[in-house]
């Protein structure tokens, strides 16, 4: 007999309020395994795989690609026992920890969730009539088998349980409110961002799936605009403001009108440290390591933070916390949009580690792969303006941090060197901190150290 559960989207660890579907791994039909990845989610932070807590068949997808979903809804049904009562025995023996002490095993890494787990009710019987033989040989093992005899048809009036729905075709996808009309997802989506309900189009495409004209048409009938309205509405574009970019939109609004904003600039010649980096690509202990400017810059802010302790330090309402440690926020472009993992501990690393660490946490955040717990609880950021071909800027601090440095663009300019006009290698550097922590000497002193170190990395040795 079928055993129905239900997987609601959980909270990754992360007081997560909705997430958006990016991509399914499975579909109906498909057998799933414990811990099996299913479905690969957008929080506010990061892309996330979710994997299955129990094994069993899939029987029904509740959200489609590109839905945004509440944290408790249901995003998959799964069968359980699929092939009878054969089937639990054979789930617990892979997956003896998927429920334990009204326990439910939630994701791999989050830890148990507490709370009694429930089965989906079933259909009463029509009457008190005698249970299946199945049943019966559950409740008293010890009997003999005179019970199962044969019963006469007419004897059995309690229904059969309908089987599961366990489509073939999108059409046989059902949701709460009804049967889901034939559209492919990118349709749906944008059938979403638009506000148009697709059960009430009929569509126009092959076995009446529903085209992206069909979308537009019901958007512009219910117009009496003029033509030239309607034209303009079709060259625009809008996008729902969510996942990464809500976040970010919402953490800079609150930093830029929480936190009192001072940036100061300063251009310096970094032509040693260039030739420091030309000279360490030959060197065997960085042959295979890839140093770049903003290497240098992350140690460079690791020292200077060392003379300076209030650019790594915290507003905290009555009191301000310096950190004997930096974890150092790298930001990162991502298809996704801006994310500032850390290098935990930066400071405690040799350039080599640093490089090492940093290569990882870029190529890792470009991927989506960055794990929510990496991007919380940093220190100092540095944004490298200069990979965009971009002079300087004026960088906005990370909430719950009180600095921020932009590092410019390399560029060959001329330089007065001894009284002679030379050309060099000049780099902006431009820093931001908050006012309530940060005095401008303090901030001027932090930045002309970078600087300093920078333009001649020997310096390094006097910090």
């Amino acid at each position: 007999m079928p055993d129905f559960k239900v997987f609601p989207l959980p909270d990754t660890a992360e007081g997560l309020v909705d997430a958006e579907i990016l991509a399914w791994h499975i579909k109906p039909g498909d057998e799933v395994k414990v811990n099996q990845i299913i479905v690969e989610i957008e929080t506010a932070k990061a892309a996330v795989e979710l994997p299955c807590p129990w094994a069993g068949l899939v029987t029904e997808l509740h959200a489609q690609v590109g839905e945004t979903v509440n944290v408790g809804s249901p995003i998959v049904t799964i069968d359980v026992d699929p092939g009878g009562e054969a089937a639990p025995a054979a789930a617990a023996a892979s997956a003896p920890a998927a429920e334990q002490n009204g326990q439910t095993a939630m994701l791999v890494g989050y830890g148990p969730k507490a709370g009694t787990a429930k089965r989906r009710p079933r259909k009463a019987a029509a009457s008190s009539a005698p249970a299946a033989p199945a049943a019966s040989s559950a409740a008293a093992p010890a009997a003999p088998a005179e019970p199962v005899a044969p019963v006469a048809p007419a004897a059995v009036v309690a229904p059969p349980e309908p089987a599961p729905v366990v489509p073939d075709t999108p059409a046989a996808l059902l949701e709460p409110r009804g049967l889901v009309p034939l559209a492919k997802p990118p349709i749906r989506k944008l059938a979403k961002d638009l506000g148009v309900d697709l059960r009430t189009l009929t569509g126009t495409g092959d076995g009446g799936v529903i085209t992206r004209d069909d979308v537009q048409r019901a958007v512009a009938a219910p117009s009496t605009v003029g033509p030239t309205a309607a034209d303009g509405g079709a060259r625009e574009r809008r996008v729902p403001v969510k996942g990464v970019r809500k976040m970010t939109a919402q953490a800079m609004v609150g930093s830029a009108f929480t936190a009192p904003h001072v940036t100061e600039f300063l251009t310096v010649d970094v032509t040693p440290m260039m030739e420091l980096r030309a000279k360490l690509k030959t060197h065997p202990a960085f042959r295979d390591v890839k140093i770049t400017p903003l290497t240098f810059a992350a140690r460079a802010v690791c020292l200077a933070a060392k003379r300076t302790p209030d650019v790594n330090a915290t507003w905290d309402g009555e009191e301000i916390v310096y950190k004997d440690y930096v974890h150092l926020g790298i930001a990162a472009a991502t298809p996704r949009g801006l994310v500032v993992p850390k290098v935990r501990d930066a400071d405690a690393m040799s350039l080599r580690e640093l490089a090492e660490a940093i290569e990882v946490l870029t190529v890792t955040a470009r991927d989506g792969k960055t794990a929510p717990a990496d991007m919380l609880n940093g220190t100092f950021t540095i944004t490298n303006v200069g990979v965009f071909g971009v002079d300087t800027g004026t960088p906005i601090i990370n909430p719950g941090e009180s600095a921020i440095l932009a590092l410019g663009a390399i560029r060959d300019m001329p330089w007065v060197v001894a009284g002679q006009i030379v050309p060099r290698k000049v780099c902006q550097l431009s820093l931001s901190f908050d006012h309530r922590v940060v005095d401008g000497q303090q901030g001027s002193q932090f930045l002309a150290d970078v600087g300093a170190i920078l333009s001649d990395p020997a310096m390094a040795i006097t910090f």
